[in-house]
């Protein structure tokens, strides 16, 4: 019988146990039925198992980042064809949220293309924060990197989470980011954490990475003293124009496994399907939700990238008998 002892504990404003890269391996590995019992289980012990928080993404910044990873269309490194386009009006903003709340969106993620704001950004963002918090929405806003300063203006405009995702293992992550180091991102997420914000921060899946690499941004992300709150799992898009446009496609079953364990280490956080569900079939989803995954990104967009139609995801989620947050029973 293939069993794994390893206690972790329930919440995420407690410390867990440490987990070891090899324990999380041994996650990985276990049959897949056992696995999904055991992350099934836990989800239950923290969530309602049908209910599913929904997470609209908007660019308000898109192109021309002076970043080089190697998965991103709007990296000024690659050419993916995406156009450089100024930050949008506060107005214009505030208009998507809104339309996003009405089709069901209980959180709203601003996100830009840079590697961090300047001064007069963060006068605009700062506007936005307040201005979609006003419409009784979740705030969520990704902007690169921050210092002190940036994360205090954050946190005094009322922003609820700030994702800032660490992409992948430390010893993977020099094949896919030259431009900053794993460190950076480690820096500001502490920032953030200081300044009183939620977290959000989960990586890529299917960019080259061998299972202990897999396992070794798990154990980064449940290691944190607490772990994130929100852990987005993305599955690489491969996007022509980008160094990773013909990485080999994951498994979807080890995707699947990679939402199990992120549900098992880390009880308490909401996890979400992120990039790359639109090439998800609706049993490779269910399947995710089964796992552990409370969370989607909701609308036809991501930052650049395609996502399922809301009418699709409404007529999923019908058919699995589950429903939005906001809409508990």
């Amino acid at each position: 019988m293939n069993t794994l002892e390893i206690t972790c504990s329930a919440a995420p404003t407690a410390r867990p146990s440490r987990w070891s890269v090899p324990d999380i391996e041994a996650l990985f590995k276990l049959p897949f039925a056992d696995l999904l019992y055991r992350a099934q289980q836990i989800h239950r012990e923290h969530f309602d198992p049908n209910a599913v928080q929904l997470s609209t993404l908007l660019s308000i910044k898109t192109g021309g980042c002076t970043e080089d990873c190697g998965y991103c269309p709007q990296s000024a490194f690659n050419s993916a064809g995406v156009e450089e386009r100024k930050m949008l009006a506060v107005s214009a903003v505030v208009e998507a949220a809104r339309a996003a709340q009405q089709k069901g969106a209980g959180r709203f993620c601003m996100g830009a293309a840079w590697r961090e704001p300047s001064e007069e950004d963060m006068e605009s963002v700062v506007e936005m924060v307040k201005a979609v918090r006003d419409l009784g929405m979740e705030t969520c806003a990704t902007l690169g990197m921050l210092n002190d300063e940036q994360t205090e203006q954050l946190r005094a405009a009322g922003l609820d989470y700030y994702n800032h995702n660490l992409d992948t293992a430390p010893e993977f992550y020099g094949n896919i980011i030259s431009t900053r180091d794993y460190q950076d991102r480690l820096d500001t997420l502490e920032r953030v954490r200081r300044a009183g914000m939620s977290i959000c921060s989960g990586g890529i899946v299917g960019m080259g990475e061998n299972l202990t690499q897999r396992a070794g941004l798990i154990a980064q992300l449940a290691n944190m003293n607490p772990y994130p709150e929100s852990v987005p799992i993305n599955n690489l898009v491969r996007v022509e124009g980008t160094p990773l446009a013909n990485t080999e496609e994951l498994d979807p079953l080890d995707f699947v496994r990679t939402v199990a364990v992120a549900r098992i280490t880390m009880p308490a956080a909401r996890v979400r399907l992120s990039a790359g569900r639109q090439q998800m079939s609706d049993a490779v989803q269910a399947l995710c939700f089964l796992a552990g995954a409370n969370s989607i990104f909701y609308g036809e967009q991501l930052l650049t990238t395609g996502n399922p139609d809301v009418e699709k995801d409404r007529a999923l989620l019908d058919k699995l008998g589950m429903y939005p947050l906001a809409e508990s029973h």
